[in-house]
């Protein structure tokens, strides 16, 4: 499914809270997080500073890529099941809908690298996340989206979907 042109300003708004690169601390990140809570993240760097902050991460989605620019993959621990798939820019492909419903069977913590671009994952991780689920991902050059997945926003996130081509 390709991103449209008709999309791509109302995908530039937080899906959830934005916390100001400022603010965001272990302290403050805490405050989001209800307790036993299944923590996805999606992008390299919010995936790195949230196991800098301790908090691992139950389904992290990386691409090895920061602002179109390759990167070092954030610590690895082996204990993490690896699943990897393809997902070209501007897109939600259907195998990376499908490795994402796969992540959530299995034990976690789950690291799912893309070969190509993650942003656009958010959709259908919010989308499929288990119960008490916080998603969160970088705003560019603001801070970080802390999304709480409530039946609102598996409805937003599935409208959203629903509108790709």
């Amino acid at each position: 499914m390709n991103l449209p042109d008709s999309l791509r300003a109302q995908l530039k708004i937080p899906l959830g809270t934005l916390v100001v690169e400022s603010q965001t601390s272990k302290k403050n990140i805490q405050n989001y997080l209800p307790k036993n809570a299944y923590l996805i993240t999606v992008g390299d760097r919010t995936t790195e500073k949230m196991i800098d902050y301790g908090f691992i991460p139950s389904l992290q989605i990386i691409d090895n890529q920061e602002k179109r620019i390759t990167r070092e993959s954030p610590k690895n621990d082996p204990s993490y099941i690896q699943l990897s798939c393809n997902n070209p820019a501007a897109q939600i492909t259907l195998e990376s809908i499908e490795q994402i419903k796969h992540a959530f069977t299995l034990k976690t913590p789950v690291r799912l690298t893309i070969f190509g671009e993650e942003d656009l994952l958010v959709i259908p991780a919010c989308i499929f996340a288990p119960e008490n689920s916080i998603v969160m991902y970088g705003q560019p050059n603001q801070g970080l989206v802390i999304i709480q997945v409530t039946p609102e926003i598996r409805n937003k996130t599935q409208s959203l979907l629903d509108l790709m081509e």
